[in-house]
């Protein structure tokens, strides 16, 4: 392996106390440009209110400071016009830009890191990236919710077996079931939301780890960059994950909520249950097999869950060995924080798209929810009202789903005097329960199945959404 000769070690902009120069290899491993220059536009911002900061304070002199500002703007224009060079040999995104800025503007360059570290810098970087980010997986949550509630308008009256055990349990309606998903939603996204207002606090301004004898102004600088505030404690500014751990926590959660929903997506477009019909744009075929129709978005999006739980363990596994303040190991957060908003964002937008585009089978969903006894309860709840207590009404209903488990039929198939046989109790109006309408109809209160309920449950979630 090959080594910079000792002369260049000095043209790193830490390199002063180095007689020799960085082994080319250990440069390429300890290097994060390749990952953060992602992080550029916050970077520069960074740096934009620091120098704003500095000049406010009279640290900067407004010349040192107009050529920081346009240098920046002009270094932020060429990044994203691809005409930036990214160099391994300084590092990471924030020398690089530096580097640049120092190379164009002279001297005024390296005032910019006065009263600064890279430690406080990359704090901020991450969390005004991640705060960006959570903004945009609020947009996409927001726009699966919308989905969902379109499909349940549609689907609001449309029968189906409820399960318990993956076993027929209860009828319930389609929109009910789909509105348990938007509720799931709801709840990332309110931790997301959490998640954004602990993070929003600024650390620029702790430096390395015990802050600056400059007579800085943190709250300035926050302010500058929409954060709530500064962070109280510098030890703690630069060392602080809590914020990357509780975002790998929350898109945990809700890849743990898509992988339910895909599953349940998979089952329904089985031959085996055959309830919906999902677009073939969402789907693909066998190289053999001519008839197959696969699920590949919602299998994709539940095998894409163990990715993201992957990346929480090793963000946990990464600080909990982590004396204070900065260590390298730090460089370690950025990949699989970046990783998990690609993951969540890209399964959001696919099932965003997707769901408003199912179509349900409605027929078989009811043929299906008149198996396994769906009524059971309805019957049993009957024998209660008519004074029977409630353990013994599950006895008389256990003797009645036995006969039918042995003729093959339904309860509502029975007539007057088989159910009779079982308890005096029945009478003719029964059958008004035993039917799958009058069941879900039945269940006419708040957070109920009943059509009349799940309509209610559409109107409230459209409030919250506006």
């Amino acid at each position: 392996m090959s080594s910079i000769p000792s002369d260049q070690a000095s043209n790193q902009q830490w390199g002063g106390r180095f007689s020799e120069g960085t082994d080319a290899f250990v440069q390429a491993f300890t290097a994060s440009v390749s990952f953060d220059k992602r992080m550029y536009a916050e970077d520069i911002a960074g740096s934009i209110a620091h120098a704003t900061m500095l000049n406010t304070q009279k640290i900067l002199n407004d010349d040192d400071f107009a050529a920081i500002k346009a240098g920046l703007m002009q270094i932020k224009a060429q990044i994203e016009a691809g005409q930036f060079e990214w160099s391994i040999e300084l590092e990471d995104v924030h020398m690089n830009i530096e580097a640049r800025l120092t190379a164009n503007i002279g001297i005024a360059g390296k005032r910019l890191h006065t009263g600064r570290s890279r430690n406080d810098q990359v704090a901020t970087d991450i969390r005004l990236w991640l705060r960006a980010t959570l903004d945009l997986i609020d947009g996409q949550l927001k726009r699966l919710q919308e989905g969902i509630i379109e499909l349940a308008q549609r689907e609001y009256t449309t029968i189906m077996p409820g399960f318990t055990h993956l076993q027929v349990a209860q009828p319930v309606t389609f929109g009910h079931h789909l509105m348990a998903w938007f509720e799931m939603l709801k709840r990332d996204r309110a931790r997301f939301s959490d998640c954004r207002a602990r993070l929003n606090f600024c650390p620029l301004g702790a430096a390395a780890l015990a802050g600056t004898s400059y007579p800085i102004d943190r709250f300035l600088t926050a302010s500058l960059l929409d954060f709530s505030g500064p962070t109280a404690n510098s030890l703690d500014s630069v060392s602080d994950r809590d914020f990357a751990i509780e975002f790998a926590a929350s898109a945990s959660i809700l890849s743990m909520h898509l992988s339910r929903f895909s599953e349940e997506l998979v089952l329904w477009a089985t031959p085996a249950f055959d309830f919906i019909d999902l677009p073939d744009r969402f789907c693909t075929g066998s190289s053999i097999m001519p008839q197959k129709k696969n699920p590949d978005v919602p299998e994709l999006v539940r095998g894409k869950t163990g990715r993201v739980f992957g990346h929480l363990m090793a963000l946990l596994t990464l600080m909990k060995s982590q004396p204070l303040a900065y260590n390298k190991d730090n460089q370690e957060d950025k990949e699989p924080i970046f990783d998990i908003a690609d993951t969540i964002l890209g399964c959001l937008r696919a099932f965003a798209d997707m769901i408003p585009a199912i179509s349900s089978k409605k027929e078989n969903m009811y043929t299906r929810a008149k198996l396994g006894f769906a009524t059971a309860t309805d019957l049993a709840d009957y024998l209660v009202r008519k004074g029977l207590a409630f353990r013994d009404a599950h006895e008389v209903v256990g003797k009645a789903v036995k006969l039918g488990v042995d003729t093959k039929r339904d309860l509502a198939d029975m007539d007057l005097a088989e159910l009779q046989s079982f308890s005096q109790l029945i009478t003719e109006d029964v059958f008004e329960y035993l039917t799958l309408e009058g069941s879900v109809a039945a269940r006419d209160h708040f957070g109920g199945t009943a059509p009349k309920q799940v309509q209610a449950a559409l109107k409230i979630a459209r409030e919250y959404l506006s």
